[in-house]
């Protein structure tokens, strides 16, 4: 059988029978070691008789158990370093300790007293030189198996602090991943050595790239605040080197780190973002001990939503979605939340799936009745500009009617907070989609009138954002994939510019702008300043090691090609139909004052719309959308 068919057969066996074949070679060693420790004292080197097998049997009945204890088989010896080592050391100290004490203080009758100090340190050096042998074989099996895939990265760390040394010790423990030197900007370090690893200064960087053929840049750097990461990151563009981040510590602490350990950057890396820290009263505020429902559950940020909400101890959260799909996943991902994460007194929370379509206007109101939600975050909503835009019929039914009809029942049941999630693609929109979340915005907005003159309490309030990253057909998974496959990249137009932020702050301050409404409120996230697709493709490129390929770099890897805008896409995006929004108490949560018809005017338009669609007219449908909404312009109008 080849060496490496071996060594793999070896991994594959189960957990269980490699322990058990680790205790069978510990045992042999201590056999050995009390063989030769006789050996070495009597000069004699014969069979264990008179009292050597008590020898033998102190040490069997004492090393394992002690091993076993202190959990030396729960090591994968192939990832062991120096901790590890200490760890056997330490067991070592005692079982020392202990045979010291019995046959060289005490003394057996026919047992050498020197046994007490030789056997000990021969078993020491045993399990040693066992251990380093298992995991220096079986450790290369990876780059063995992957080298006729690639070459072996080469990497630069960046931050020679604790951070950086752990990260190199912890990549010393496998063949995947070469290091070569530090970067750091401590001009004290520079010339020296850690670990017999060079420090080299930020300058020169491109050189010493070239120098050493560097693939990878290691960025360890956790405690540097993002305008310094965006600056390093802007640094590394176009060098050829794939940019990747720290893991835990915990992983690099253990010995287990592997090459595929290690991150890709972020999106807030990508953005160059400060996320600026939540403020938790108001993510509490509407949440703890309350009756949460969020609608769309299963979607990216209903998900989201759902998964910030347990942190805050609702009393019951429903999740509301028509794909039986989506609804399960998010249903187990939370309950196994919540059964590994006993804070916040999580475990006491009710989970209940409802698979529901918010266009069901019976079946919500049963579950309304039932379970009383207080607050309402309703996310759910088809968004795919182009696809709604094909089917434009199904996009307004959900979009508008399913709003219409949440916020009916939300307001029937007595429901504290409503809080719609919207879009910028609301303002002045080219699209049927940006044209039904607008709607959908104005219906909440006429309703808070109405519901304030006629008493009632619910508040209604609506958040509106732009692009989230990694959400369902966003840009940068579809980036990733395209660069993965090779390229092209492909966009829309060079010029297209968007607002991005990350899903999980997305979802934060969508709650804690809930917590400021007080009916009607139209609220816009700071977004920070719109970034060019194309730069993000670029960059993108650029840190994955990759060379953007056009006109001026023939030789490059990944080309990127322009399709043409698709139906109903803007090239640039807005977040407010009027002027002067107000601050709100947050610094990235701010507050709209627009128009929007009464209750009495916007319920005709409805009703003249809904007959529109049951006609299939969509000539109809378009000229109700651009009377409805000011500043829709439809294509071909």
């Amino acid at each position: 059988m080849p060496i490496n068919a071996t060594k793999q057969s070896l991994l594959n066996l189960p957990r269980s029978v490699k322990r058990g074949v680790v205790i069978t070679c510990d045992i042999l060693i201590c056999v050995l070691s009390v063989w030769l420790a006789f050996g070495l004292r009597l000069d004699l080197w014969r069979n264990f008789d008179g009292k050597q097998p008590l020898v033998l049997v102190a040490t069997i009945g004492l090393a394992i158990p002690l091993f076993i204890h202190f959990g030396l088989y729960r090591a994968i010896f192939r990832y062991v370093g120096s901790a590890a080592f200490m760890s056997i050391a330490k067991v070592f100290v005692i079982y020392s300790s202990i045979i010291f004490c019995i046959f060289t203080l005490l003394g057996v009758d026919g047992v050498p007293r020197s046994i007490g100090v030789i056997q000990p340190l021969l078993l020491f050096v045993g399990i040693g030189i066992s251990r380093y042998i298992v995991r220096h074989w079986l450790g290369s099996i990876n780059y063995v198996q992957n080298s006729f895939r690639r070459v072996q990265p080469i990497a630069l760390i960046y931050g020679a602090g604790s951070a950086g040394r752990q990260l190199a010790l912890g990549l010393s423990s496998n063949k995947e991943i070469l290091v070569k030197g530090f970067i750091d900007d401590d001009y004290r370090l520079h010339g020296s050595t850690i670990n017999g690893i060079s420090v080299y200064p930020r300058n020169g960087l491109q050189e010493i790239i070239s120098k050493q053929d560097i693939t990878d840049v290691l960025l360890a750097i956790p405690s540097a605040k993002q305008e310094r990461r965006t600056e390093i990151i802007a640094s590394l563009n176009g060098l050829g080197v794939r940019v990747r981040t720290l893991p835990g510590l915990i992983d690099i602490a253990s010995g287990r780190l592997r090459v595929s350990d290690l991150h890709d950057l972020d999106m807030n890396d990508l953005l160059g973002r400060e996320v600026v820290p939540p403020r938790v009263e108001l993510l509490k505020k509407n949440i703890l001990n309350q009756v949460v429902l969020v609608t769309g559950a299963g979607g990216s940020i209903g998900s989201e939503l759902c998964r910030q909400i347990i942190k805050f101890s609702p009393k019951s959260l429903i999740l509301v979605d028509s794909s039986e799909h989506s609804l399960y996943l998010i249903y187990e991902e939370l309950k196994n939340i919540l059964l590994s994460e006993n804070i916040y007194s999580r475990s006491t929370i009710q989970l209940l799936p409802c698979l529901v379509s918010v266009r069901d206007r019976s079946l919500l109101l049963k579950i309304f009745k039932e379970y009383k939600p207080a607050t309402v975050f309703h996310a759910a909503a088809y968004k795919h500009v182009p696809l709604v835009e094909q089917n434009p019929e199904e996009g307004i039914r959900n979009n508008v009617y399913g709003t219409l009809i949440c916020a009916q029942v939300s307001l029937d049941c007595a429901v504290s907070q409503f809080i719609l999630v919207s879009t910028d693609k609301a303002v002045r929109p080219t699209n049927v989609m940006g044209c039904s979340k607008r709607i959908s915005e104005m219906i909440l907005q006429a309703m808070a009138d109405s519901a304030v003159r006629g008493g009632h309490s619910t508040n209604f309030s609506m958040v509106r954002f732009g692009n989230v990253l990694g959400s369902s057909g966003s840009v940068a998974p579809l980036f990733s994939a395209q660069i993965a496959a090779g390229g092209p990249i492909t966009l829309t137009h060079p010029e297209v510019t968007r607002y991005f932020m990350t899903i999980p702050e997305a979802a934060q301050l969508v709650i804690q702008a809930s917590a400021m409404a007080k009916g009607g409120d139209v609220f816009v996230l700071d977004m920070g300043e719109p970034v060019r697709i194309y730069d993000l493709a670029v960059k993108m490129i650029y840190l994955s090691g990759l060379l953007l390929k056009d006109g001026a770099h023939p030789h490059g890897d990944i080309e990127i090609e322009v399709t043409g805008l698709r139906p109903g896409e803007k090239l640039y995006e807005e977040l407010l139909i009027g002027d002067n929004p107000q601050p709100t108490a947050h610094p990235k949560i701010m507050m709209a004052h627009e128009e929007f018809l009464t209750w009495a005017d916007l319920q005709k338009s409805l009703n003249m719309l809904n007959l529109a669609l049951d006609q299939g007219d969509f000539n109809a449908i378009k000229l109700i959308l651009k009377e409805l909404v000011p500043g829709y312009q439809p294509l071909g109008m």
